[in-house]
């Protein structure tokens, strides 16, 4: 049986009750009316009158076609939609791996992407890399690391990137080294690319990998970068279509087929696709300015490396009482959620001590959220302040 999700468990206990919700995952999302005044008027009419009845397990086929529009070399043969990206990361890890494989999977990392495959067959962790400072300073993976840990049977590496929780994206040519190094051994190379597309900078944007590379595959989704979780919407992009067959059958024990309405509103959200991440980046880029604001005014007391991409930063509380308490405090005494880096812990590798992760993607409630924080702050740890 697979451990619990502790992440999710947490988010069950607080993430709808805690006053300050500093640590969500996601881009600034939209009210219906909002989502369909960028409709056209064909798109909200088919919303309008569609018709309620089961969909077309692959997907819809408009829909397909409008998020192969979003890689470069693929078509609506090579996209396999599902329930949201949770769905997509289980059935592709039970359609690639068996007893006798083995996976890579660096950490941290979404929960999923190592519990699922540790479900299913041996998992080896390869930590990502924290500098606090100097030229080389903040997150980085260590492709030598990867290839050190492949084994005559690993059958895959799992990357993600924007990674999260640390931001952290490798450059074209670290991409170009992973892909000729799955290409040299045969293996599939999973690739989480939800933040795709709100990187801070984007000159940082890379290729994905379903484009780059025969089997690799490609997951997104419509929560992440476009803001819009409540659709449940996400997909698989690959040039393997035999992976891609296998798939859909498994997802026949499952979801069967997505939601129409959210089929619908996807496409329309995707049609806006550039209106929508242009919005989000901005929102993106004012926030960190305000978080850097913050931790500024505590020299000392957070150890912060600006992020690349995605809407979550992985710092390091660096005051006096250690990182779980500090985020545990915050909680209970102020509101204020953060992710500690306890639930980071895996059965493949420790957590990072003292790292917390935070959101600055969602405009809704983040002044409120950083104005409590200060204040929090200027009580406990005053002696930081400038």
């Amino acid at each position: 049986m697979m451990r619990p999700f502790a992440l999710e468990v947490f988010f069950s206990k607080w993430e709808f009750t805690a006053k300050h919700h500093m640590t969500a995952s996601d881009a600034e999302s939209m009210d219906l009316s909002e989502l369909l005044s960028l409709a056209s008027d064909d798109d909200r009419a088919g919303f309008e009158t569609l018709w309620l009845g089961y969909t077309e397990t692959w997907g819809a086929p408009a829909l397909r076609d409008e998020i192969a529009k979003t890689y470069e070399t693929l078509d609506a043969h090579n996209i396999l939609c599902f329930a949201g990206a949770g769905e997509g990361i289980y059935v592709m890890m039970k359609c690639l791996l068996s007893a006798d494989d083995h996976m890579i999977v660096p950490v941290p990392n979404y929960q999923s992407a190592e519990t699922v495959p540790l479900d299913i067959c041996e998992v080896s962790a390869v930590p990502m890399r924290y500098q606090a400072a100097g030229n080389n300073a903040g997150w980085q993976l260590d492709i030598q690391q990867i290839k050190d840990a492949i084994r005559p049977n690993t059958k895959a590496i799992s990357v993600n990137f924007p990674h999260n929780p640390t931001g952290f994206i490798p450059t074209l040519d670290e991409i170009n080294e992973l892909v000729a190094l799955c290409r040299h051994h045969g293996l599939t190379l999973f690739s989480d690319e939800v933040y795709r597309g709100i990187e801070l900078d984007e000159t940082d944007r890379i290729p994905q990998l379903a484009d780059l590379y025969e089997k690799a595959v490609s997951l997104n989704v419509m929560s992440k970068s476009y803001g819009l979780p409540g659709l449940r919407i996400g997909w698989t992009a690959s040039q393997d279509i035999p992976l891609l067959e296998q798939a859909e059958k498994y997802k026949h024990y499952l979801s069967i087929c997505n939601s129409g309405p959210s089929e619908q509103l996807s496409l329309i959200a995707l049609r806006a696709r550039e209106q929508i991440l242009v919005r989000n980046r901005s929102i993106l880029r004012r926030n960190v300015t305000i978080l850097e604001t913050l931790f500024a005014e505590f020299p000392g007391l957070i150890e912060w490396q600006r992020p690349k991409g995605g809407c979550v930063a992985y710092p390091r509380f660096a005051g006096p009482e250690g990182g779980e308490l500090f985020c545990q405090k915050l909680i209970e005494e102020a509101g204020i959620l953060l992710l500690p880096a306890s639930l980071y812990e895996s059965d493949i590798a420790p957590a990072t001590p003292d790292h917390f992760r935070i959101g600055f993607g969602r405009e809704t409630g983040f002044a409120a959220g950083i104005e409590a924080m200060r204040q929090h702050f200027r009580r406990h740890y005053g002696e930081f302040a400038t």
